[in-house]
């Protein structure tokens, strides 16, 4: 198989005669296996082996090649593998080295006696591979702290690492940060906010040394941390609240796993059960909501709805094999920072993993599929008062938006009243009372009762099951039209029942009005296959009606169809493909959805009255058809509010929208998570292919992880939850090397910008190797002996000198370590774009800090076929949360976010890129979101430090910079006050460095 790198050892220097002493097979086992692996397998193993050799096994090797035999024991001279090397045609690119031939014709001379087969060569690293032996997949040691002289008087035991490394570069650490700046520096690294100016001067003002750590302790017992910290995690595993793919469909209960998340960081959840219930928690604590919500993080990537559902099986395949590559990698690289994804296709490539032990993973994993799963009645236990507040902030804003339409809403209705007065009723096409029989009473479209349909009081009697009414063909075409019907429900359980539809006489095309077919117990315009049916999301009927409910739809020319209930808009109207029926072609029937009549088409009640309409009816005449005073359209009061009052009406408008989808999705008892599956069958396949199989394989780990077998003892037969009740079992163990190596390596990367290793999701070969592979070890072990405390290992790193250095630069130092690798001061880095904005609504005092629940939308969005996003800038409380509450779609993003490099949720982000562009600097200049936050945060200026400029620049510096500005500072700003106002210079402030990034 050609390019398969497979050369794993290091001993292959040892290139020296068979010593006497040594037994055949042990010699063959340390110099010939990876002399073989290194110069010979990248052509010669596998199925597509170079002129038929095969030399990764003993049997295969003895079997020669096209060329016949190639291995000769005891006679080199014979041997067609000597002959090669020794006429330079192999290895073809580059000749062995002389010593190493003498070991390879020595050997040969010996007898060739094998040992283990070369393809278990990788046992040892080289220096183009990693074997068994590579360091993070040796068993974790508490290393011994190094016995320095500290520069600190206080310090911890991460410093005796930091300072030793130091020591042997010739570099020293900086001294420690101010106070102002290690409050900043703390509070946006546990909360991600900025600290308060008060705050900032209780902690200036603590002379006590254990200040700092006391600091940290309350930060961390915040629930702001939680958020904060989910917010990373998140990043890891590609959380993503819409599909993705051509369809991209929104996921309505994905946030549960978001929000646990928060609740994991918050409670300190041990690290080890963290990683167990997001593999398991269905399986490991059953009919528990928090550990259902949990698996989210397996299917929070991408889901091609449309490969999943293609009718060729082969296509069909390919798709599973990619979600099951996106399973594999979410899971090997969160956990243990292997690609082990790579292996798909054939064996690493860099690290010790088989193609084999990939498949066997993908066997642990094979039984997850995504959907929207009911969780027990426990899930809404503790939604209660959350949608109690959204209750009450949906009064307040019908109020302000009832205060804005009243006064003009009113004066319409005056004119309107003194019109329709004048106005005669408007006149349909066909109308049926039932008073004494099924006639029409406008024409000759007489209806006949079908199936046990009777009149009785006057109206169209309806049993639900078969009965129904159907006129003759219509003759003439229907293009736009009105269907009207006065109907009394026998019950709101009812799933699907028409009550006056149009079709065509073989029922295939119709439109009609239906109740509770795809929504329990509410209208919608019916029509073939759902070609014309959206959701009106309108009120349910709650009660059974003694009286009946007066509905009408409108198909208009345009497509757009509008439902009335009673005279009053039902919901909202929505544009489909507009339908027209050929004269002679199509039908009216009462009481079924369409015919042949069939299960779930039946209306259960009874119709007293309906008119069809040739025409799409006005608001006006529908409501007067109902009997009531219509009410002014929206559009006629919009057009008469000033300018500003449209545009604040439509602010509110969005907004209440937005709390009403928002209240619907607290009802959803669901969560977005695993839904477990039989596993099907898991062959390994030839280079990836699903059309070509191998061998079976059951569920299992990687064999290179000392100590942990890769064995889980199960069949092929095994169930879904023995599979990854097993996988989490062997990931979290406490003897896996890399779990606890992994995650210390994130927790440092993200308080200090980068990890001790540089890469968080590839601990292999192609990664990067530790800056201090000591302190790492110590840092595992002290999170496994913690009892996986995450914020015990936090809370060492935070109250280290090392953390604690302050971030200005050094000349010697930036010479030798322009990285800072060796840690010699506390680099600087920029806030990502949440926090970012978060700042900014913070400092501004705008932002809301509602805890948990649902996104927010900064976009509309529709469907047509695929679902459709567009962002917008919305003001008002509910869109002023945390930014880890905005609903992270993957094709809808967000022109703030993404100038500041927020990362694409289909994709894993271990680490997010930091760029400096000018349209960084004109988001924060010119886009509309700053502009009103700086107008808001100017407006908080204003009222807390009065009119006075020089109170007004020290107010904004405290709350900006978390210091007070310098007289230079304060001359030039009120300069600038004077002539262009204090949001601008606002807006100036938030474009600063010093904002920007912290110390």
């Amino acid at each position: 198989m050609r390019g398969f790198a497979i050369v794993w050892s290091a001993v292959v220097c040892c290139c020296v005669p068979l010593a006497a002493a040594e037994p055949a097979a042990e010699h063959f086992d340390k110099a010939i296996a990876p002399l073989l692996a290194r110069r010979c397998l990248d052509c010669h193993q596998g199925e597509h082996a170079q002129g038929g050799l095969d030399l990764s096994q003993r049997a295969k090797a003895l079997a020669g090649g096209e060329s016949g035999v190639a291995i000769t024991p005891g006679k080199p001279d014979d041997s067609l593998l000597w002959q090669r090397v020794v006429d330079g045609d192999m290895p073809p690119k580059k000749p062995l080295p002389e010593a190493e031939r003498e070991l390879l014709k020595a050997w040969l001379a010996s007898g060739a006696t094998w040992g283990a087969d070369p393809i278990d060569a990788f046992r040892f690293t080289t220096d183009t591979r990693a074997g068994y032996d590579w360091w993070a997949l040796q068993p974790l040691q508490r290393p011994a702290i190094p016995d320095v002289k500290y520069y600190w008087p206080r310090h911890n035991s991460i410093d005796a690492f930091v300072q030793a490394k130091l020591a042997s570069a010739g570099l020293q650490p900086s001294f420690p940060a101010d106070r102002k700046s290690l409050a900043r520096r703390l509070s946006f690294d546990l909360l991600g906010l900025p600290p308060t100016p008060e705050e900032v001067a209780a902690f200036v003002a603590d002379p006590a040394p254990h200040a700092p750590a006391q600091l940290v302790d309350r930060w961390l017992a915040s629930p702001h941390y939680g958020e904060r910290w989910a917010r990373h995690w998140l990043d890891v595993v590609r959380f993503g609240e819409s599909q993705g793919f051509e369809r991209d469909k929104l996921r309505t209960d994905s946030w549960r796993y978001r929000d646990w998340v928060v609740a994991a960081f918050n409670h300190d959840l041990p690290y080890d059960q963290f990683v167990k219930l997001q593999l398991a928690g269905d399986v490991l604590q059953r009919n528990d909501a928090d550990a259902i919500a949990a698996t989210g993080m397996l299917v929070a990537g991408p889901y091609d709805e449309v490969g999943k559902t293609q009718q060729s099986a082969a296509m069909k395949a390919v798709v599973r094999q990619d979600e099951l590559e996106d399973l594999v990698g979410v899971v090997g690289q969160s956990f243990l920072g292997l690609t082990v994804n790579c292996a798909r296709c054939h064996d690493h490539k860099f690290d010790p993993i088989r193609q084999t032990e990939y498949y066997q993973l993908a066997a642990a994993l094979a039984g997850v599929e995504h959907g929207s799963r009911r969780l027990p009645a426990s899930a809404q236990a503790t939604v209660a008062d959350a949608r109690a507040a959204l209750n009450q902030r949906k009064k307040l804003l019908e109020g302000q938006i009832d205060a804005i339409v009243r006064p003009v809403r009113d004066a319409i209705a005056r004119e309107q009243q003194q019109k329709t007065e004048q106005t005669p009723l408007p006149v349909p096409l066909a109308e049926w009372t039932f008073d004494d029989d099924l006639k029409d009473q406008r024409g000759t479209l007489h209806a006949e009762e079908k199936s046990g349909a009777k009149r009785a009081q006057g109206e169209l009697a309806l049993n639900g099951q078969e009965a129904y009414a159907a006129t003759g063909p219509i003759e003439r075409e229907l293009g736009e039209k009105t269907l009207v019907a006065r109907v009394r429900l026998a019950n709101t359980q009812q799933r699907g029942g028409g009550v006056i539809s149009v079709q065509t006489l073989d029922g295939n095309t119709f439109d009609g009005i239906v109740f509770g077919e795809r929504e329990p117990a509410r209208w919608m315009a019916g029509s073939d296959f759902f070609r014309r049916t959206q959701s009106f999301a309108g009120p349910a009927e709650d009660a059974v009606h003694k009286n009946s409910v007066h509905m009408a739809i409108v198909y208009a020319a345009d497509g757009t169809i509008t439902a009335y209930r009673n005279g009053v808009p039902y919901g909202k109207a929505y544009k489909a493909e507009p339908q027209a029926f050929k004269a002679g072609t199509a039908q009216v029937v009462f009481g079924v959805r369409h015919t042949p009549v069939g299960s779930g088409k039946m209306l259960a009640g009874a119709i007293d009255h309906a008119q069809l309409f040739a025409r799409a009816l006005s608001a006006e005449e529908v409501a007067r058809l109902a009997g009531v005073a219509a009410a002014p359209s929206l559009h006629a009061v919009l057009a008469r509010l000033t300018a500003a009052q449209q545009q604040q009406h439509a602010a509110l408008a969005f907004e209440l929208a937005q709390l009403e989808d928002l209240h619907a999705r607290y009802a959803e008892p669901t969560a977005y998570a695993v839904m477990s599956t039989k596993p099907h069958p898991v062959h390994l396949l030839a280079r990836g292919e699903p059309g070509q199989p191998r061998q079976e394989v059951t569920a299992g780990g990687i064999a290179s992880l000392v100590g942990l077998p890769a064995d889980f003892g199960l069949s092929t037969t095994a169930s879904d939850a023995e599979r990854r009740e097993k996988l989490a079992a062997w990931i979290a163990n406490v003897k896996n090397p890399l779990v606890a190596r992994v995650m210390v390596n994130r927790l440092w990367h993200y308080h200090f910008g980068v990890g001790l290793v540089e890469t968080p999701n590839d601990f292999g070969f192609s990664g990067a190797r530790p800056s201090h592979p000591e302190l790492l070890d110590w840092l595992a072990s002290e999170l496994v002996d913690s009892g996986w405390s995450v914020k015990h290992v936090q809370r060492l790193i935070l109250t280290s000198a090392t953390y604690q250095q302050a971030s200005l630069p050094n000349a010697m130092a930036l010479a030798k370590d322009a990285d800072n690798r060796l840690l010699w001061r506390k680099s600087p880095t920029r806030l990502d774009a949440e926090t970012l904005r978060d700042a900014l609504l913070a400092t501004s005092g705008a932002l809301v800090t509602d805890f948990a629940g649902p996104g927010f939308h900064d976009f509309t969005t529709h469907v047509h076929n695929s679902q459709f996003y567009e962002i917008v800038d919305a003001p008002g409380a509910t869109f002023q949360r945390r930014s880890l509450y905005r609903t992270w779609i993957r094709s809808g993003r967000s022109p703030l976010l993404d100038a500041f490099d927020c990362p694409d949720p289909s994709t894993k982000t271990p680490a997010r890129a930091v760029t400096t562009t000018p349209l960084q600097a004109l988001s924060l200049l010119n886009s509309s979101f700053v502009l009103r936050t700086s107008d808001t945060m100017a407006e908080r200026i204003a009222r807390e430090a009065g009119d006075d400029p020089t109170r007004q620049i020290e107010r904004l510096y405290q709350l900006a910079f978390s210091r007070a500005p310098t007289p230079a500072e304060t001359a030039i700003t009120t300069t600038f006050i004077r002539e262009h106002g204090l949001a601008a210079l606002v807006r100036v402030i938030f474009n600063s460095n010093e904002f920007l990034y912290v110390d």
